[in-house]
């Protein structure tokens, strides 16, 4: 088989998925939109949290152009990402009981917060419980999580739950288990991961959702523009001056 032939598949692949979370997560989607307009709207803060490569699309609304300005990065030191050395030093800090509410006591998070918390298969301590912590403080959360996990895999929090069983609202992402797309007789394992781009798309579905809703209100929507187009500079500095109080990646 080519090359050409395997990419075009996984674009096959991605695609359907896209379609799938678009036409069968339309509520949720509109719901999580709303939720985040409310939360701007009634002086809350947004952070997003992910562990691992789940980090990749939290950190793709933060500080972003065509983003809002006040969605902040909830970080947890050594599982943002792969960076950390060794880098399965980030998959095992997942499964510590405990590290999410040390996490969260330290945090600016408060009730009327709202946190958007990404776990590809949700059933690791460190989701669990940072939902479950979160919303104890009065904290609103979206949930981005592959269903399937729940009905295919063991929970590995003590309480045999899930990160979608403690969410306001759940996104769920149809990822199957595994996150693989690809397979060939002449390759042992399954490849091509898709839950990078399908989890950033419902994600910025839900920011482009949100941003109308705050209009329809009549609310300019905090967005970020493009430091690289004329006038950008000047027009996020205006942003965070206003909403200054709200976004702690400055500090």
């Amino acid at each position: 088989m080519s090359d050409s032939k395997l990419a075009g598949q996984f674009f096959d692949a991605a695609i359907g998925l896209l379609q799938r979370v678009r036409d069968e997560g339309a509520a949720d989607i509109e719901a999580a939109g709303m939720l985040v307009a409310d939360t701007v709207t009634e002086g809350g803060r947004l952070f997003a949290f992910g562990a691992g490569h789940s980090s990749l699309a939290a950190q793709d609304i933060v500080y972003r152009a065509g983003g809002l300005a006040l969605m902040n990065l909830l970080t947890v030191p050594g599982v943002v990402g792969v960076d950390v050395m060794p880098a399965t030093l980030g998959s095992a800090l997942e499964r510590v009981d405990g590290l999410a509410g040390a996490v969260l006591d330290s945090s600016p998070l408060r009730s009327g917060d709202l946190l958007v918390i990404i776990s590809l298969s949700g059933r690791n301590a460190l989701p669990v419980e940072m939902a479950m912590n979160a919303r104890a403080l009065g904290v609103k959360v979206v949930g981005v999580t592959s269903v399937a996990y729940a009905t295919e895999t063991t929970s590995r929090h003590v309480s045999g739950t899930y990160l979608k069983d403690h969410c306001d609202i759940v996104l769920d992402s149809r990822i199957p288990v595994g996150d693989a797309e690809l397979t060939l007789d002449t390759i042992e394992a399954p490849f091509a991961p898709a839950s990078t781009v399908v989890t950033t798309a419902l994600l910025q579905a839900v920011m482009a959702t949100a941003a109308g809703a705050l209009a329809d209100r009549g609310i300019e929507p905090p967005l970020l523009r493009s430091g690289n187009v004329d006038g950008g500079h000047e027009w996020n500095g205006r942003v965070m001056t206003e909403y200054g109080d709200r976004i702690f990646y400055r500090r």
